[in-house]
């Protein structure tokens, strides 16, 4: 249950924010709203492909490519940490992973495109990509599987 609740936060969290940004504050028009210079910024970006525009294709076929193996993906991480002995926290970070790929899959679904426009920048450095809430939350939930997820045989991992 508590894959599902994380998942649902994380899913609304990301959509909402998508649609106050990319819609509510017109930056699909707009394309760029400094917040807080460089270091956050609003810079629109579709990404058709995977991270930093990986696979980017304009094909039909690579949507939904990329649709099918987020589904498969989620599905499998459900299932795993589901059948298994697997703590409270691999719970919580598998469903912010998984609500961060079914926020990416509605994007691909309704608009052909992943919705980025988070752009953060320092030190000099300039970020040229974009990224949003369900990025976030797919690394975060990842390396959260890592650190926290049971072996084989139930027992939860020593952190040093």
């Amino acid at each position: 249950m508590r894959i599902f609740w994380a998942a649902l936060v994380i899913f609304v969290l990301d959509q909402a924010s998508k649609l106050a940004v990319v819609f509510g504050l017109n930056l699909r028009e707009v394309g760029y709203i400094d917040i807080w210079p460089p270091y956050l910024t609003f810079r629109m970006a579709w990404n058709k492909g995977v991270n930093f525009g990986l696979f980017a294709h304009n094909s039909d076929v690579m949507r939904w490519v990329l649709i099918v193996v987020s589904l498969a993906i989620t599905a499998w991480v459900w299932r795993w940490v589901s059948r298994s002995k697997q703590t409270k926290m691999a719970q919580i970070s598998a469903g912010i992973l998984i609500g961060g790929a079914l926020g990416n899959v509605i994007d691909r679904l309704v608009y052909g495109a992943v919705a980025d426009f988070l752009n953060m920048s320092c030190c000099g450095l300039e970020n040229p990509y974009a990224f949003n809430v369900a990025d976030i939350a797919i690394f975060a939930g990842a390396a959260g599987l890592v650190l926290f997820a049971a072996d084989s045989k139930g027992k939860a991992r020593k952190t040093p």
